[in-house]
């Protein structure tokens, strides 16, 4: 008996498409009284919202930590942001509530990039990432172009991410557009579509 499945099939069980990593949808980035909120998480979330059904059960999520004790040039950084050195349980680093109830899979990282040996596994030698979520201009694209150097085909979902501001966005999509064919910038719709095929 085949196991084969038909496009419409991959297509609803996700595994066609690929794996879904949606990036770092905390409420440090989504408050607006956060030191680190970016304007459009909201647009971000929406792309998200869109994204989720087609991808079934190939969804990871991800959040940014920060170290028990930054080593390195972290120091500087977190000399910068006091704020933020927080236990990993503290409310600032939790999912917002929609994205919480949906996390059947967590990558946590003290880094901006999230390719770990975990999303690889989960992504597969030959395996294609879809990445969506915050900030297009650090930790999607540190994401993207550690995930692509591996040999990961890597689509980012332009209107599933946002960054610091308009500028920086669009700034990031061009830089990552510039890696052809290794990372290609896409839309909710392509996507979607199967145009991202």
């Amino acid at each position: 008996m085949s196991t084969e499945h038909t496009p419409a099939e991959r297509g609803a069980s996700g595994t066609s498409r690929g794996l879904l990593a949606v990036i770092d949808m905390q409420r440090v980035f989504a408050e607006p009284s956060s030191p680190w909120a970016t304007p459009r998480f909201e647009d971000a979330a929406d792309g998200v919202r869109r994204l989720l059904p087609a991808f079934g059960d190939r969804v990871t999520f991800t959040r940014f930590l920060a170290p028990e004790k930054p080593v390195g040039a972290w120091r500087a950084y977190y000399d910068q942001w006091p704020f933020a050195l927080q236990p990993p349980g503290a409310r600032l680093w939790e999912l917002t509530d929609e994205f919480a109830v949906r996390a059947q899979h967590l990558v946590d990282a003290t880094t901006f990039g999230k390719w770990t040996p975990e999303l690889a596994e989960r992504v597969g030698a030959d395996g294609r990432l879809v990445l969506a979520g915050v900030s297009t201009d650090c930790c999607v694209l540190s994401t993207a172009l550690a995930a692509a150097d591996a040999g990961a085909e890597v689509l980012v979902v332009a209107d599933a991410c946002a960054g610091v501001d308009d500028d920086s966005h669009a700034k990031a999509l061009q830089v990552m557009d510039l890696y052809r064919p290794l990372i290609r910038v896409v839309t909710v719709d392509e996507v979607l579509a199967g145009g991202a095929e």
